[in-house]
C-alpha cells in the first residue's frame, strides 16, 4: 500500500472549501441562488457531522432560509443528498473526458482525467465519505451510490473495450476490471480526503495512476505516464480508429 502524506490543513476549517455555486449564466435568478445555498450548507454541514445528523431542521438553522423553502427544491434530505450525488457525477466525468472521448496518446489523457478526478474528490471528501458510510445501513441511500459507482463503471468499460478492439489494451473482461479500478479509487478517495486532516492530492494520483495505467497499458507506460501509442476520433461515427 503506497503510503499517504498528511496535509497541514488547519483542524479548524477547511482550506479550501466547497461551493455548490450555480451554472454560470447571464442572470441567476433568486430561485437558483436559494437552491445553491441548500447545497452550501449541506457541503458544510458534512464537513464535521455525519448523515445521520443531517435532519431538514438542523440544516436550514444553518442558512437564512426558511424551513419550508427546502421542499420547493427537494423531497428530504435523501432528494438533497441524490442531487450532490449528480452534481459530482457530472463534475466527474466533465473531468474525465480526455481519457473517455478525445484523441491522442491514451496514457496522457487518462493521466490528465485520474488528476481533473483527484481534484474534484478531494474537494468533495467529507460528502464521499458520508455518502458512503450511510450507505451501509440506508438502502435508499445504499441505491443511490450504487447507482453512482455503477455510471463510472460504464463509462470505462467503453472506453475499455474500444482501446482493446484497437489492440491498445490486451483482451480481458472490461467490467471486472473497471469495476475493480473504480472501487480502489473511490475506497481510496474517501479514506484520504474523507476527515480532516485530508491526505495530500499528489501521493494519492501517483497511487491511482501506477495502478490504472500499468493494469490498462502497460507498467513501461507507468512512470513516464505518457506512451508511444495514439487513438483518433473516426470522423463520421464518432469510433475510435487505430492510425495507419
Amino acid at each position: 500500500m503506497v503510503s499517504v502524506i498528511c496535509d497541514t490543513m488547519s483542524q479548524r476549517r477547511p482550506a479550501e472549501r466547497l461551493f455548490a455555486e450555480p451554472e454560470p449564466i447571464p442572470r441567476i435568478g433568486r430561485s437558483e441562488r436559494t437552491r445553491a445555498e441548500i447545497l452550501d450548507a449541506a457541503f458544510e454541514f458534512l464537513w464535521s457531522r455525519p448523515f445521520r445528523d443531517i435532519t431538514v431542521n438542523s440544516l436550514m438553522a444553518t442558512t437564512s432560509i426558511s424551513r419550508s423553502a427546502f421542499y420547493r427544491y427537494f423531497e428530504d434530505v435523501h432528494g438533497l443528498m441524490e442531487a450532490l450525488l449528480k452534481r459530482l457525477e457530472s463534475e466527474i466525468l466533465e473531468g474525465a473526458s480526455p481519457w473517455l472521448s478525445e484523441d491522442g496518446d491514451p496514457v496522457a489523457l487518462l493521466y490528465e482525467s485520474l488528476a481533473a478526478e483527484v481534484r474534484i474528490c478531494y474537494r468533495y471528501g467529507p460528502f464521499l465519505k458520508a455518502v458512503s458510510d450511510a450507505a451501509g445501513t440506508n438502502a435508499r441511500l445504499e441505491d443511490e451510490w450504487n447507482w453512482f459507482l455503477d455510471r463510472f463503471d460504464d463509462a470505462v468499460i467503453e472506453r475499455v473495450a474500444a482501446d482493446q478492439e484497437l489492440g491498445m489494451i490486451e483482451p480481458f473482461d472490461p467490467r471486472t476490471v473497471a469495476t475493480a479500478l473504480n472501487r480502489v479509487n473511490a475506497s481510496l478517495y474517501v479514506r484520504a480526503f474523507g476527515k480532516r486532516p485530508r491526505k495530500r492530492r499528489e501521493p494519492v494520483l501517483d497511487a491511482i495512476a501506477h495502478v490504472w495505467i500499468s493494469t490498462l497499458y502497460g507498467q513501461q507506460w507507468a512512470t513516464s505516464r505518457t506512451s508511444t501509442l495514439y487513438r483518433k476520433q473516426a470522423p463520421d461515427d464518432g469510433k475510435t480508429q487505430a492510425p495507419k
